[in-house]
């Protein structure tokens, strides 16, 4: 039996076999929802015999995120401390900084690009040139002029905004935020994307009138950022830190507790008090604020937040004009989240031993069908398979793009639901020994709960119709 596909434009695109091949080509369902394919993905899986392309041997990978994500192909090392990010772990990138987005803006923030190649003559003026040392990457132009590969971007911003004169009061508070690649020389790059060389970063800088107005900016950042792990499900601890070499008046670190983490953390349950072990000047064992009984553990940074004051805008002249047009320094904050961090950190605490586990939000794609064995009696339904997915783009319009198609059909089921739990669905449809029913019934799985419900297409749709989709 023949079976035409057209395109979109009305005209024949090409003559299928029907059957499981008619499956192996995406399609254009009434010329709109193309079909997504594994076979068609470049989702190359790391394992073999105990070794990882590029890393050794897998007992040597100590960081459950790192050992999880090679072994998913979801990252691939190309140099000590860098990875090619693959087509997975870049939707699930995507996804975070739309959520980042929506959050920045939803408070004011304008996004903006900075270069980064930066000329060694701003981090001079501020002193860091020599501060940083050996963590700048440092190179020179063919005019023997000393650039760095930013980790950071304090001074070019506020250099930005030095330029354009004065501001006046009533712009302000001014909120700019990037996200964009960053570098930094680690001495001992590890745990693949938790501490690396290269890796992006959310950044916002932002511009007040005073102290005072500052203070409240810092807030309000904070609370958005409190607002982005409480949307994906991630329990955070905001701790007192360090203002380290960024510098300025108060600092806040949001961690993920987890024994991986690399930052010492004490907690007190009486009063909320939390702070890096790097504030103390002496680590007592009860709290200084209410005297109750402090507990360590260990945290992941994900994200910081500083008041700097006028460090940077004294230097760089960044001002306003008041009410009565004087110009004023600006009182600034700077605030980052560690996008690729983030998304490490989120696997580590969230997975099994030997399966990831996205926060809902992020998850690549949201489910993956899997097709019958080749050859099985299965096979023969294989029309209500397509039917299943064609109605959930039809009738469930958060998941068009969101549903992959595991057409793999050599591979046993068996084999296919195990690669699915590696990658992290958060729903799992099989058309399995029940699809030969009628009316037919396929097993979903539910990876983030471990519940299994065997549903009709019918019941499917309306399962998978609150789906949330970032």
């Amino acid at each position: 039996m023949e079976v035409a596909i057209h395109s979109s434009s009305g005209g024949l695109f090409k003559n299928l076999t029907c059957g499981f091949l008619y499956l192996q080509r995406s399609h254009f369902h009434h010329g709109r929802w193309k079909r997504l394919l594994l076979s068609h993905l470049f989702q190359p899986m790391n394992l073999h015999e105990d070794r990882m392309v590029g890393v050794g041997r897998s007992s040597e990978l100590t960081c459950k995120s790192q050992r999880l994500m090679l072994q998913a192909g979801l990252i691939q090392p190309a140099s000590p401390g860098c990875f090619h990010y693959l087509p997975y772990t870049v939707r699930a990138m995507e996804k975070l900084i739309c959520l980042i987005d929506e959050e920045m803006q939803s408070i004011g923030g304008q996004k903006v690009n900075m270069p980064s190649l930066t000329s060694a003559n701003l981090w001079k003026v501020s002193e860091r040139w020599d501060l940083l040392g050996k963590e700048l990457f440092r190179l020179k132009d063919r005019h023997n002029m000393d650039y760095c590969l930013s980790p950071t971007h304090e001074e070019a911003v506020t250099e930005l905004v030095a330029m354009q004169g004065n501001l006046s009061y009533k712009q302000l508070p001014l909120m700019l935020y990037q996200v964009t690649r960053k570098f930094r020389d680690e001495p001992k790059p590890r745990f693949g994307l938790l501490r690396g060389r290269e890796f992006y970063m959310k950044d916002m800088y932002t511009f007040d009138i005073s102290e005072k107005a500052a203070k409240e900016t810092y807030n309000l950042v904070s609370s958005a950022y409190g607002r982005i792990f409480d949307q994906l499900g991630l329990q955070f601890v905001k701790v007192q830190a360090d203002t380290g070499s960024i510098g300025g008046k108060l600092s806040h670190e949001f961690q993920l507790p987890a024994e991986i983490g690399e930052d010492r953390l004490l907690m007190c349950s009486d009063c909320h008090f939390a702070a890096n072990v790097e504030t103390m000047k002496e680590v007592e064992p009860n709290c200084p604020q209410c005297d109750g009984k402090l507990t360590e553990s260990r945290g992941i940074e994900v994200g910081h937040t500083f008041y700097l004051g006028t460090k940077y805008s004294q230097v760089f002249g960044a001002s306003y004009s008041n009410s009565e047009n004087k110009p004023i320094l600006s009182e600034m904050g700077c605030f980052g989240l560690g996008v690729t961090r983030i998304l490490a950190a989120a696997v580590e605490v969230l997975s099994t031993e030997n399966d990831i586990r996205w926060p809902s939000l992020l998850a690549p794609y949201q489910v993956c069908v899997i097709s019958p064995k080749k050859g099985s009696k299965e096979e023969l339904n294989l029309h209500l398979l397509e039917l299943l997915y064609d109605n959930l783009m039809d009738t469930v319009p958060q998941l068009r793009g969101e549903v992959l198609l595991d057409d793999r059909s050599h591979l046993t089921i068996g084999k296919r639901l195990k690669d699915a739990s590696h990658l992290g669905y958060p729903y799992v449809i099989i058309a399995g020994k029940r699809i030969l029913e009628d009316p037919a019934i396929f097993e979903v799985n539910c990876q983030n709960d471990g519940r299994t419900v065997f549903l009709t297409q019918e019941g499917i749709l309306d399962f998978l119709k609150n789906v949330q989709v970032a």
